[in-house]
């Protein structure tokens, strides 16, 4: 097999783009590695090459005739009229609002997913916001000259709050990220809990897909605040191996994170542009049936449906008529007709 075969050139020069935007990142954030705190440079090295493959994967999956319809229209529609772009903003505010931090999409289905999702979603991005400038050099903490007792903290260099090392304060900093850990058990116990007692996830799930994911995420939950544990209560024992076990489940999670079912937090934001699609599908033009006349849907969105049916090679034109302009009733109808006919009746 060729070389060419094995990857996408242009996904592959859009992952290191990634890549290497990262370095420059961590580079002018920590002041020239003044502040990067080498102890950590398994995970700054784990989090490229995680970047690497995200990008790379998203760049293939953009290409798709479907994805990238959507992408082209969501951004089309929300640009297309300057006088719309402040009403569009605010609406975009409003569903990043409702899909990333109520998670609203989840609450149609039960009370228990939506808390299940919540508690994943919220321990999730906490973790993130936290670990990620921390590894990279861009937040480092620095003792108070003259009195030890209180920390200082720097972003980029600058001096940007400081809070007494015992204080109400210096606890919830330092115990932020243990916070999220509990936060994601719990979204894991309850994950677990459904996965054992709905009878269609235990039909459809995969170990690849399904479990190992909660794995993973088990593992580094429970390592991370162990860690704390044996600093706290143990005097440190088992720290070094508790390290090593931790470093390896968070790289294998972030390396995991372009090829199993956690890429959907990648391609999540997507919806955020079919929403207005759909709005802009709902206020244009519409479709009407060639066959009853009747009002079936969005022209704009049938018109997309045919182009990227050709472009996936399926041919549903018969002379001068798409089967997309029939609507769906109308279909069921000719279903049988043909049907009958077939069987002579």
């Amino acid at each position: 097999m060729k070389l060419s075969q094995l990857f996408h050139q242009g996904a592959f020069r859009i992952g290191a783009a990634a890549a290497i935007a990262v370095m420059a990142m961590i580079y002018l954030g920590s002041r020239g590695l003044r502040t990067f705190d080498w102890a950590l440079a398994t995970y700054a090295t784990g989090t490229i090459f995680a970047v690497f493959a995200v990008a790379y994967r998203y760049a293939i999956w953009a290409q798709r005739p479907p994805t990238k319809m959507y992408l082209k229209r969501g951004v089309q529609t929300f640009m297309e009229r300057s006088a719309a772009l402040p009403r569009n903003t605010g609406r975009l505010c409003s569903l990043l609002l409702d899909n990333f931090v109520l998670q609203k999409f989840i609450t149609v289905r039960s009370k228990e997913r939506w808390l299940m999702h919540a508690c994943l979603s919220w321990g999730g991005m906490l973790a993130f916001a936290l670990t990620f400038p921390l590894v990279f050099g861009w937040i480092h903490f620095e003792s108070v000259v003259g009195n030890a007792g209180n920390y200082r903290v720097f972003v980029a260099g600058y001096p940007v709050e400081e809070f007494a090392v015992h204080s109400l304060r210096g606890f919830i900093h330092f115990n932020l990220l243990n916070f999220s850990a509990v936060l994601m058990l719990l979204g894991l116990a309850l994950s677990i809990k459904l996965r054992m007692h709905d009878k269609g996830e235990i039909a459809t799930q995969t170990f690849a897909d399904d479990v190992l994911p909660l794995l993973l995420l088990f593992t580094v939950c429970v390592t991370g605040l162990m860690l704390s544990v044996s600093s706290n209560f143990m005097a440190g024992a088992g720290f070094q191996f508790l390290s090593m076990a931790h470093a390896a489940s968070v790289i294998g999670l972030l390396l995991y994170l372009p090829f199993g079912k956690l890429f959907h937090i990648v391609q999540r934001p997507l919806s955020l542009g079919v929403s207005f699609y759909k709005e802009a599908g709902r206020t244009g033009a519409r479709a009407h049936c060639l066959r009853c006349g009747e009002d079936f849907g969005s022209r704009m969105h049938i018109e997309d449906l045919k182009t990227v049916l050709d472009q996936v090679g399926f041919n549903f034109r018969f002379g001068d008529t798409h089967y997309q302009e029939i609507c769906p009733r109308c279909r069921r109808r000719l279903l049988a007709l043909n049907q009958g006919r077939a069987l002579g009746r």
